[in-house]
């Protein structure tokens, strides 16, 4: 149990550095006016989404099911914190969404959005991580 925890803590951290990087890697895209430069975001943004955000999401979530099936979900039932977090996560899962479709704009040359969007845009999963963390360390419901 104590090594699928280990995991799924490792896992998360490779997901937020990736949330967290991706967007400002869009950022810099936005500006870049270049054909290099352009070209170097471009492959960045790939080798970050293929190669370390989107394996560690879906190994987060893999260990993730499975520490809540150890510990067996009737004894969470009654935990409101997990609910409310796995909502949080949900969103997180929206985000990594949206930057799947913005790095595909990106790669089609159609993005539509400004350097200060991706810097906004980029301030989400900290406010995301913040309220996890509470409601994992805290447990307030």
């Amino acid at each position: 149990m104590r090594w699928l925890l280990a995991f799924h803590i490792i896992f998360v951290i490779c997901w937020f550095a990736g949330l967290f990087y991706l967007p400002r890697l869009f950022v810099y895209h936005a500006d870049a006016k270049d054909q290099p430069s352009d070209a170097r975001f471009k492959i960045m943004e790939r080798k970050l989404l293929w190669g370390i955000m989107t394996p560690s999401a879906i190994l987060t979530l893999a260990t993730g099911i499975g520490l809540t099936i150890a510990y067996a979900w009737q004894a969470y039932e009654t935990m409101w914190w997990l609910k409310i977090k796995l909502f949080f996560v949900l969103l997180l899962i929206i985000y990594h969404g949206f930057c799947w479709k913005f790095y595909r704009d990106f790669k089609a040359n159609r993005n539509q959005h400004s350097a200060k969007f991706y810097r906004v845009f980029n301030e989400m999963p900290v406010v995301l991580l913040i309220v996890i963390v509470i409601l994992v360390v805290v447990k307030p419901f």
